[in-house]
């Protein structure tokens, strides 16, 4: 996994245009035709309703031109917001149906966890892009199934891994290429909150695995971009320290460590069970750089020192980016993902991207010694649309 210095910068500059300007995509140089792309948001929850379609909003290369959802009250009420026809909202049992609306170039799955397969598959046979939010799916056979299903019908599949677009990560990879820090020899990261009981997480069927699939992903994915290279070796353990019910289908905590080529360890931690500020800090032999928090969807914040030059006592501190604001986070994400639809050019955050990390994902649970045949679940029933 290695970003280019000219991925860097091109999508740096993408970053850091979307707090001044209305499109990310301005400053970019990317020869965007000035039509927008239409997204059917499929799922009508949280991540949806509060980030995603407010990120479409100041938009200029993406708009909502569909909704699926099994709440037909709520549909009405977010299409009378963003001006979708009652025509373009679908039931889930409907859903197929988006094949013949041509106002629809792109779905955007924010269902949980075991349904990004199924909606995926169906999308790409429909003739619509894919831009599916992670984890990607919950089986490494989806993963591969959902690459494949979008190669066959010629359509895209991005995995939303905002981070990858944010421009204080993408501050911490360029100063870690630049050899600021020296040499990197560690990183750590954890993420994790104290679930409420009730929540569909907490559902083995639905969520696939518990915090590792969901929060510590970003510190899987994160330690991958930060080193530019793949784990050679992990080890990993997991527990249920509170009885309380919540964790009968899915694991409270899991640590593990991953050794990568050049040597560099990382530590990661996630959990269910309590508070857990996503952040990571990376180690080099002449400084650090710590991002705190470094996965949420506004507030990111990033602090780097590096030892003078010359050897003087003491560390230089670097100026950092201003964060973006949420959904500005999203507004990249969606713009991003309409250029290279847009303009045919290879995705970053692709397919593969999310397979390896849930291959990853599988690897982690096997070194804890968990069966994953038993934390994995199938995908729904099309009809059984369930809302993140």
């Amino acid at each position: 996994m290695s970003f280019t210095r000219r991925h860097f910068s091109k999508i740096a500059g993408m970053a850091a245009a979307s707090v001044l300007a209305p499109s990310a995509l301005r400053a970019t140089g990317a020869e965007v035709s000035g039509q927008k792309i239409g997204y059917c948001i499929v799922g009508l929850g949280r991540i949806s309703l509060g980030h995603f379609l407010p990120g479409l909003l100041p938009s200029q290369h993406g708009k909502v031109t569909g909704l699926v959802s099994g709440s037909p009250d709520k549909a009405q009420k977010v299409a009378a917001q963003y001006g979708v026809p009652a025509a373009s909202i679908y039931t889930y049992e409907q859903y197929d149906q988006i094949r013949d609306n041509p106002a629809i170039d792109a779905v955007y799955i924010g269902l949980p966890n075991s349904m990004h397969a199924e909606y995926t598959i169906r999308a790409a046979k429909a003739g619509k892009h894919v831009l599916c939010e992670k984890p990607m799916c919950t089986t490494v056979e989806d993963a591969r199934a959902m690459i494949a299903a979008c190669n066959a019908a010629g359509r895209k599949l991005m995995i939303a891994y905002r981070c990858q677009l944010e421009p204080a990560n993408l501050r911490a990879i360029a100063l870690i290429r630049s050899g600021a820090i020296g040499q990197v020899e560690a990183i750590e990261s954890a993420y994790g909150f104290n679930i409420h009981p009730g929540e569909w997480r907490l559902n083995k069927k639905l969520a696939g695995g518990g915090p590792l699939m969901d929060v510590g992903i970003y510190s899987l994915n994160a330690s991958r971009y930060l080193t530019g290279e793949e784990p050679q070796v992990l080890s990993a353990y997991s527990s249920v320290i509170d009885r309380d019910g919540r964790f009968d289908e899915v694991e409270e905590n899991v640590g593990w460590t991953m050794k990568f080529p050049s040597g560099i360890v990382a530590s990661c931690n996630t959990t269910y069970g309590a508070n857990m500020d996503g952040y990571y800090k990376v180690h080099g032999s002449n400084g650090i750089i710590e991002l705190s928090p470094a996965f949420g969807y506004d507030g990111i914040h990033l602090r780097a020192q590096v030892a003078k030059p010359g050897g003087g006592q003491g560390h230089d501190e670097i100026d950092m980016p201003a964060p973006l604001k949420d959904p500005q986070q999203f507004m990249v994400e969606g713009d991003y993902f309409a250029e290279c639809v847009v303009n045919n050019k290879p995705i970053k955050m692709s397919g593969e991207e999310g397979l390896r990390d849930m291959e990853l994902i599988m690897q982690i649970y096997r070194a804890a010694g968990m069966n994953t045949a038993c934390i994995t679940g199938g995908t729904q029933d099309a009809g059984s649309g369930r809302e993140v």
